[in-house]
């Protein structure tokens, strides 16, 4: 007898969450946070998980608090005998840490994933990763998914007549030339040099944008510092128009004063974090249906990778 389904959700990712359960046909599984009054909380599943694939959506942006909920979920989870625990983390926080580039300092990714197999999950789905190489921090599977799934029939059905990719820095130009060979466009990149962290202090074009309709792609967007200046020297260069898609809307600090100022003209996003709120610039595009089929191939020992485009 095949073992039973369930899907969980932290209070960080419920309502993506349960568009997820929907379109797998199911509903989402009942659990409760009890918070108390020193800050601590304990999530518990109010209905059995014994011998269940359990599914557990919760992105790990800040606060820390959204990691420690998941971790405490897992945890819960393997105790209650679940039959295999899987971290369904549409946005990977701390992904950015992942290498150390001065001296003294932690590799924040590694060790997140370290606490998630100490917890006890048995597999990983998420979504665009900073990094491809952070799969190796984990000895479990973990499925990489793309967005570029979502936003390449997006990208299309603009019918832009001089589209060209462009990447916000060097280290995005593998993303944003899949994004243009796919699209049958040329690509271009911006080459930044950063004063200190979110930044920036001088930035350049590769590359001709005169006349041309231009698509900045990036796997975040958080103060969109690098997107809008992009975007701003873009457009004195010559480019025709200019919009962005970026995978997660982290949009911190003064972000969304940033692109009501700038000159990008619709920043296209997924779900993978939910918006603090709502802006006529931003098109929000949900990654429910790709997560509810990959989780359906995952339960079924099926082949994911016919369901998204590959970099």
């Amino acid at each position: 007898m095949s073992a039973s389904v369930k899907i969980f959700s932290g209070r960080a990712s419920e309502s993506l969450a349960k568009k997820i359960a929907q379109s797998y046909g199911i509903s989402l599984g009942n659990v409760i946070v009890q918070d108390f009054s020193d800050g601590e909380f304990q999530p518990s599943f109010e209905e059995s998980v014994r011998g269940a694939d359990v599914f557990i959506i919760q992105s790990t942006f800040p606060p820390a608090d959204n990691l420690m909920e998941l971790l405490m979920m897992v945890d819960a989870a393997k105790r209650a005998s679940a039959r295999r625990v899987v971290a369904v983390i549409p946005y990977f926080g701390y992904a950015r840490q992942d290498r150390k580039d001065k001296p003294r300092v932690p590799i924040g990714a590694k060790l997140v994933a370290s606490m998630l197999e100490s917890a006890g999950i048995t597999r990983l789905i998420t979504m665009d990763l900073h990094a491809d190489q952070l799969q190796g921090f984990f000895e479990v599977p973990v499925d990489h998914l793309y967005a570029s799934t979502i936003f390449l029939p997006y990208i299309k059905s603009l019918n832009l007549e001089n589209l060209t990719m462009a990447s916000p820095d060097m280290g995005g130009s593998k993303r944003a030339n899949s994004y243009a060979k796919a699209l049958g466009c040329e690509v271009v990149i911006c080459y930044k040099q950063r004063a200190k962290a979110n930044q920036i202090e001088n930035m350049f074009v590769i590359g001709d944008v005169e006349g041309k309709d231009i698509v900045l792609v990036d796997d975040m967007v958080d103060t969109a510092g690098t997107l809008t200046k992009a975007a701003d020297l873009m457009l004195e260069k010559g480019a025709n128009s200019v919009r962005a898609v970026c995978t997660h809307p982290i949009l911190s600090g003064k972000a969304y004063e940033k692109l009501e100022n700038s000159n990008i003209k619709e920043l296209i996003v997924t779900d993978t974090i939910p918006l603090r709120k709502e802006h006529p610039k931003i098109k929000q595009l949900s990654v429910a249906d790709l997560f509810s089929e990959v989780i359906h191939n995952v339960v079924n020992y099926e082949s994911i990778s016919s369901l998204f485009v590959n970099y």
